[in-house]
């Protein structure tokens, strides 16, 4: 189901999930590693549902994806569910846009130019060196 917001407030539609996921913290001085449920999902980021609080800007790995990858993210927000302090909302951005999720006829702004870099065959778009031009070996 599509929630509408303004488009003027979004950069992507959001959609009402319940995805399980893997949350591991890219910050040695901020452990945490939990099998978390993505209740809100975008081409941009996600809202997971958490049993710990992660400090706003702390990276973060998402894995175990229904697409069978893994993506990196920002702790954007993080805010408490209900009033026991048991769970919490937390927002990630993600560092690389698009469809993560797998999600099969995914809203059309998921699709749009400059969400996703180009990359022909799903190749790796940046550093390629052209056919038969030698890679440099040194730094300069």
């Amino acid at each position: 189901m599509d929630i509408f917001t303004p488009k003027s407030n979004r950069r992507s539609s959001r959609l009402r999930v319940e995805i399980p996921l893997t949350v591991t913290s890219l910050d040695r001085m901020r452990p945490f590693a939990e099998k978390c449920v993505a209740l809100v999902i975008s081409a941009h980021g996600c809202g997971f549902r958490s049993p710990s609080v992660l400090p706003v800007g702390t990276p973060v790995m998402l894995s175990d994806l229904p697409s069978g990858g893994t993506v990196t993210a920002r702790v954007a927000n993080c805010l408490p569910l209900g009033k026991n302090g048991k769970h919490f909302l937390i927002g990630a951005s993600l560092y690389t846009y698009g469809n993560i999720w797998g999600i099969a006829n995914a809203p059309k702004d998921w699709e749009a130019p400059g969400c996703v870099p180009d990359s022909p065959g799903g190749a790796w778009p940046y550093n390629r060196v052209p056919a038969g031009v030698a890679p440099p070996t040194t730094r300069k």
